[in-house]
Formats: structure tokens, sequence, C-alpha cells
């Protein structure tokens, strides 16, 4: 059994792989648009260019996403955040500024009890993420 993340961009999801491959390295697996169904199905016009589903890996996560419906209201991403974690803080750092660009910063990145960075922003796709340079266990244990 697997579960995975499943991410509505609201008819920016091009925009969001963009984004991601720019700030994380993500690499788009595959990618089907709404006018690219068969038959019938296929979307025309204004939402048939639109991401019906896509897939891309971020390190060694895949996610999953669309543009949604079209003529689908954009929701609040909420209860939810991603969570990155690197070993590298500098490298850490590094991705949680790149998150923010366009974002809202909603805890500055800080080292922490049990990370040596850890900081929280919502993208500008109003995706959470939560970005972590955890401390080893000898870290901890010498804290």
């Amino acid at each position: 059994m697997q579960v995975q993340s499943y991410l509505f961009f609201y008819g920016r999801c091009e925009e969001a792989l963009a984004f991601y491959r720019d700030k994380l390295g993500a690499e788009v697996l595959f990618m089907l648009r709404n006018n690219e169904a068969p038959g019938a199905d296929a979307a025309q016009g204004e939402h048939g260019d639109q991401i019906m589903h896509t897939s891309f890996r971020v390190g060694e996560a895949v996610l999953m996403a669309s543009d949604g419906h079209p003529g689908q209201q954009p929701e609040s991403h909420t209860g939810f955040s991603l969570s990155l974690s690197l070993d590298d803080p500098a490298e850490a750092k590094a991705r949680f500024d790149a998150l923010a660009e366009g974002g809202q910063i909603r805890l500055e990145w800080q080292p922490t009890f049990f990370a040596n960075g850890f900081g929280m922003v919502t993208d500008k796709f109003g995706i959470p993420w939560m970005v972590m340079a955890a401390k080893t266990m000898t870290e901890r244990a010498a804290a």
C-alpha cells in the first residue's frame, strides 16, 4: 500500500511544476492534458490545455497534481503540510527561501531543539511546507 499527496492548483498546475522544477529540482514523470483524453472526453477550448493529471518526483517522493475540474473554485490547502527534510542546513535554508519566493513565511527559519534548522512556509500556490535539517541522534543527545 502507498499513500501519496495529490495537489490541486486550479489552473496553475503547469506554473507550479515549473516553480518546483526550478526551486526543488522536481522531475515530471507523467502528464496528461484535458485535450488528450480519448474521444468525447477530450476537453477543448480554454480548458483543453489544462493538466488533468501529472506525477512528479521531488527527491525520493512522488507527488501527483492537477489543475482540477474546469470551473472548479479554488479551495485553501489546510490541515496538512508537505515536509521537506534535508541533511545539510545550508541547503535546507536555501530550499526554504526558494519556496518562500512569492509565498508567505509562517515560521521563520531557525534552529530548534530537534533540528539544526526548521521553518514553515506557504508557497505562492497556497501549498504549506515544513522544511527541516534534522539533528542526528548524537546531536540531540549532546544538547
